[in-house]
């Protein structure tokens, strides 16, 4: 009865024991079975920085943070009173620069043409009264009356009255005729260099008044009123909404039916939705992105690349940011 006993105890511990082992194994086999992959991404949207040419003060926002803009609204106004001042300087430089081109177009005053032509009609005075000199002193000369060294003197005065009577008919007609071509021409290309200053400071005047380039919704904005900003630093981010992609960063074991073109389901927590995209850009990281090594061994590794992809239709309420699932 003992030996009968003790027997059934030891059937019934042993099946005890394999359905342990069973129960442990079917638990394993669910518990640890690979299932999919998960491949969390975000979404991104295409944003462009507003930024000014030149230094100045913030003296207004007309926009806020999440404000929808329209192409040609205005968003800031700087407060630049030193290139206001430049302004007043090419000015200057440019009025002065006028006078001078009307001055070479013009050429010279009545009252000095006049006395030119005075200048010219003493010298031509001059001229009669030393030659008629030297006729007499010729015809005296040649009769053997006066010496040769009389008629040499009135011989060079002759010859002085016609060099000042040359010189004086081209004052005249300088006069007359007004400022040569080239002088003309300078006066003309330094009104031309003066106009280009005033244009170059009036498009750093337009930069004081930032407007926006393209529609889109304030994102950010970096200064303070009444802080400084310098050239070139950004003052907003302006998000162009219709412009928005998913970014995934995706094992290269993972890239299968992940091709140029290939559209695939992925789901948004925050919409609580699945969405279809289209793969539209592939790049690897490069080395200093995350690798992971296939085998203990290090036989080969594998890359990570970035998969960014295009909402096949607009999503109605995908913000930036948000979380993007794709299970591979």
């Amino acid at each position: 009865m003992d030996t009968k006993s003790q027997n059934s105890n030891m059937i019934l511990a042993f099946l005890t024991l394999i359905g342990i082992i069973a129960i442990v194994a079917v638990v394993g086999f669910f518990v640890l079975h690979k299932g999919p992959e998960v491949i969390q991404g975000q979404a991104e949207v295409t944003e462009y920085r507003v930024s000014s040419k030149v230094p100045g003060r913030i003296l207004e926002f007309r926009v806020k943070e999440g404000q929808q803009v329209q192409a040609g609204d205005t968003l800031v106004l700087l407060e630049a009173p030193d290139v206001q001042a430049k302004l007043e300087q090419a000015q200057a430089a440019e009025a002065a620069a006028q006078a001078q081109n009307e001055k070479a177009l013009k050429g010279a005053r009545q009252e000095q043409v006049q006395a030119a032509y005075e200048m010219w009609q003493k010298a031509k005075a001059g001229l009669e009264i030393a030659q008629k000199s030297y006729n007499r002193v010729k015809n005296l000369a040649d009769q053997g009356v006066m010496t040769a060294q009389k008629l040499d003197e009135v011989t060079a005065q002759r010859d002085a009255a016609i060099a000042t009577e040359k010189a004086a008919a081209a004052q005249y007609q300088m006069a007359k005729n007004g400022a040569e071509r080239e002088d003309k021409a300078a006066a003309a290309a330094l009104v031309d260099r003066a106009k280009g200053a005033v244009a170059e400071v009036q498009s750093y005047i337009k930069e004081t008044v930032l407007v926006a380039q393209a529609a889109g919704e304030v994102s950010e904005i970096f200064p303070k009123m009444g802080e400084l900003v310098g050239t070139g630093a950004p003052i907003m981010n302006i998000a162009i909404m219709e412009q928005m992609w998913v970014s995934f960063n995706v094992r290269e074991d993972l890239l299968e039916h992940l091709t140029m073109g290939a559209e695939f389901e992925a789901f948004v927590p925050a919409l609580k939705r699945n969405i279809r995209l289209k793969v539209n850009y592939m790049k690897d990281l490069g080395t200093y992105a995350a690798w992971k090594a296939t085998k203990v061994t290090g036989q080969y590794d594998l890359k990570t690349f970035e998969v960014r992809a295009l909402p096949v239709e607009q999503v109605e309420g995908l913000r930036p940011g948000m979380s993007i699932i794709m299970k591979k």
